[in-house]
């Protein structure tokens, strides 16, 4: 904590380094996966193998140059000798002074006077705009919105999680090599990442420029994470390869819309607290999926030695169960997109502009 500083600004400069952040952060999840994929049909000698190493901890590392470039940009454009230079408006400032400017900005203010009616709808939606900020974790308790949002993210996380937590077990059961199933592994969570990533951009571009209700996006993952069970239900050849990366993108969607449908909703004023009380879905989800429905049903038809089972049969009544529970979230997430959708029309969209 003691490295962490209040910096105030209003450059738009700093969008170009957040920017360059995330453009690291997805070079280095495609060259992890680039060198996952090779090292399952090739194999690297020493010398290979250090080479990727030594590439790896250069982009590591390369976040500290972006940022000792940013900090360099701002000392350059806050330095004294800007401060000498003057300003028109202080030289001469008789000469900025026009009346037919003047004319036209009285004309222009004139007509954004408010009637009496967009008087009243503007207060009304300021007051609903301080009621949702103000809302704390027993208020929100309290709604349908907040319990909509809840068993949305239990149905989602909660299956998503018994994926991965299987994800093995599944590939022994389907005769897949040791080395491919630790690449399953270790492959989602990129594409976890990736969900995260792509999720809150391509929401935050819809929401901005479209308008469309960010639940929506919930409902459309959990819908597609629907079909990845029902892949990994199937047993086709490559199934996993297939349905873990539609399963885990879709997983990573939902921890990155549920944090900012929680702001957006409920404010941010009590977020921390809400939001931690609605991840609480994602471990009883997942004892649910994992234990109550794929363990239960595995041991019932495990007959092998030590209680093992082979062939598609020992999960793929689970999935389908699996691929169920996501399409019941998705149908709970299109209710909470009806409920929602004229609070974002007043209150959300107008907070975006405001900001």
């Amino acid at each position: 904590m003691s490295l962490v500083r209040i910096h105030g600004t209003n450059s738009a400069d700093d969008k170009k380094h957040l920017n360059a952040f995330s453009a690291v952060a997805l070079t280095i999840a495609a060259y992890l996966m680039i060198i996952i994929i090779l090292e399952n049909i090739f194999t690297f000698p020493l010398w290979a193998r250090i080479i990727t190493f030594l590439f790896l901890l250069f982009l590591l590392s390369s976040p500290l140059g972006i940022a000792i470039k940013a900090q360099r940009e701002d000392t350059t454009r806050l330095s004294p000798t800007f401060a000498t230079q003057r300003s028109p408006l202080v030289d001469c400032p008789e000469t900025t002074t026009s009346t037919k400017f003047s004319a036209s900005q009285d004309s222009v203010a004139y007509h954004e006077l408010p009637g009496e009616e967009s008087q009243v709808k503007a207060e009304f939606d300021d007051k609903k705009l301080k009621d949702e900020e103000d809302m704390n974790i027993l208020q929100s308790v309290c709604t349908l919105n907040f319990w909509l949002l809840f068993v949305a993210m239990l149905c989602g996380m909660g299956s998503g999680l018994a994926t991965v937590n299987n994800i093995s077990q599944i590939g022994e059961s389907l005769g897949y090599p040791t080395s491919a199933i630790n690449s399953l592994v270790s492959l989602w969570s990129i594409w976890n990442f990736l969900g995260r990533f792509g999720g809150g951009y391509v929401s935050d571009i819809v929401l901005h420029r479209m308008g469309w209700e960010r639940p929506s996006f919930i409902a459309i993952t959990l819908a597609t994470m629907s079909v990845g069970h029902i892949v990994v239900a199937s047993g086709f050849p490559g199934n996993l390869y297939v349905g873990s990366i539609i399963v885990g993108v879709c997983y990573g969607c939902q921890w990155s819309l549920m944090p900012t449908i929680t702001y957006e909703i409920f404010g941010v004023r009590h977020m921390g607290t809400i939001f931690n009380t609605i991840a609480i879905a994602s471990p009883v989800g997942s004892y649910v999926c994992s234990v109550r429905i794929i363990g239960y049903i595995y041991d019932n038809v495990a007959s092998g030695e030590g209680n093992s089972c082979n062939g598609t049969h020992c999960f793929m009544l689970s999935f389908l169960i699996m691929a169920s529970v996501a399409f019941v979230g998705c149908l709970v997430a299109f209710l909470l997109f009806i409920r929602t959708r004229r609070f974002y029309k007043q209150v959300v969209l107008r907070r975006l502009g405001h900001s």
